[in-house]
C-alpha cells in the first residue's frame, strides 16, 4: 500500500496541477478514502504538506480549500515530466557525466539528508564521501535554490577517461539489480489483475510507477543488462494508465468540489 502522502501528491499532480483550482478538503478525503487513505490520514497529510509550504490554505465560507504553492507546482511538474516525456530508459546519452561535491556543517543534518533524496530523484548516485554523478545533464537549479545549499555545493560536466573503469564505477554509484527488481516487482503486480475502482486504482498505479522511476537514475543502455526489464514495464504502466484515465476522471468530476485559486492567498 503506497503511503498517504504519496498518493496525496498524485492526486495533487492529477487534479490540481496547471489548472488554476484549489480543492475543498472533504472532497480530497472522499477521493483518497477510495483508495484505502483514512480521513484522519488525509487530514494530517494536508496540514503537513502546508506547513513544508507544498499547500496553501483558501477558506471560502466554513469550507478550507488547499491549493498548490509555487514550491509544489515545481515538484509536481517535476515529476509529470518524468512520468509522460522523459520515459524509464535514456536513448540518448551524450556520453557526459554531471559531478556534484557536496559539504555541509554537521547541524545542518536535515539539509544533508534533503540533498541526498534530490540528488537521488535527479538521478545521481554517491561515488565516495559528498561526491555523486549522474548521466548527463540533470536539471539541477530547483534542488539548490529550494534547499538553499548552493553555497556548498561544486558541480563539474566531464567525460569518464579511458583508465577507468565505467562499469565498477556504476556498480558501487547504483544497485543495478535493486533497480531491475522493482520495474519486475512493478510488472508482477500489475499485469495480473487491476482493482474495480477506476479512480483508486488510477491513484495506486500512478503511485506506484513513481515511486519505482523516481528512485532509477536512468543510465544509459551501453551500461545496463541487454534484458533490462524497464521498457517493459513502462509499457505496461502507459498501456493500464490509457485505460483508467477517461473513468477515473469522470468519477472525480463527480466528487471534487473546487474553486478558482486566489493568487492573493499565498
Amino acid at each position: 500500500m503506497s503511503s498517504a502522502s504519496a498518493i496525496t501528491l498524485t492526486f495533487l499532480g492529477d487534479h490540481l496541477l496547471d489548472r488554476g483550482v484549489c480543492v475543498y478538503s472533504g472532497s480530497v478525503i472522499e477521493v483518497l478514502g477510495r483508495a484505502g487513505v483514512s480521513a484522519e490520514a488525509t487530514r494530517s497529510t494536508l496540514t503537513r504538506l502546508a506547513a513544508r509550504g507544498l499547500l496553501r490554505r483558501q477558506r471560502h465560507g466554513r469550507r478550507m480549500y488547499f491549493g498548490l504553492t509555487g514550491r509544489s507546482t515545481r515538484i509536481l511538474r517535476d515529476g509529470s515530466v518524468r512520468l509522460w516525456r522523459t520515459g524509464a530508459v535514456n536513448h540518448d546519452w551524450d556520453g557526459t557525466w554531471t559531478l556534484l561535491a557536496f559539504s555541509l556543517p554537521a547541524e545542518r543534518r536535515r539539509e544533508r539528508h534533503d540533498l541526498r533524496a534530490q540528488l537521488a530523484w535527479a538521478g545521481f548516485g554517491p561515488v565516495q564521501g559528498g561526491l555523486w554523478i549522474a548521466p548527463g545533464h540533470p536539471e539541477l537549479q530547483p534542488v539548490l535554490a529550494d534547499l538553499g545549499a548552493g553555497p556548498h555545493i561544486r558541480i563539474f560536466h566531464a567525460q569518464a577517461d579511458p583508465t577507468t573503469d565505467v562499469a565498477e564505477m556504476i556498480s558501487h554509484a547504483y544497485d543495478l539489480p535493486a533497480l531491475a527488481a522493482r520495474y519486475l516487482d512493478f510488472g508482477t503486480r500489475w499485469e495480473s489483475s487491476v482493482p474495480g475502482d477506476p479512480l483508486a486504482a488510477k491513484l495506486h498505479l500512478v503511485t506506484d510507477w513513481l515511486d519505482v522511476i523516481r528512485r532509477d537514475p536512468r543510465l544509459p543502455l551501453p551500461h545496463l543488462p541487454r534484458d533490462w526489464p524497464a521498457a517493459a514495464a513502462q509499457e505496461l504502466f502507459f498501456r493500464l494508465n490509457n485505460r483508467l484515465a477517461a473513468p477515473a476522471a469522470e468519477i472525480a468530476g463527480t466528487l471534487l468540489d473546487t474553486m478558482a485559486l486566489d493568487d492573493a492567498a499565498e
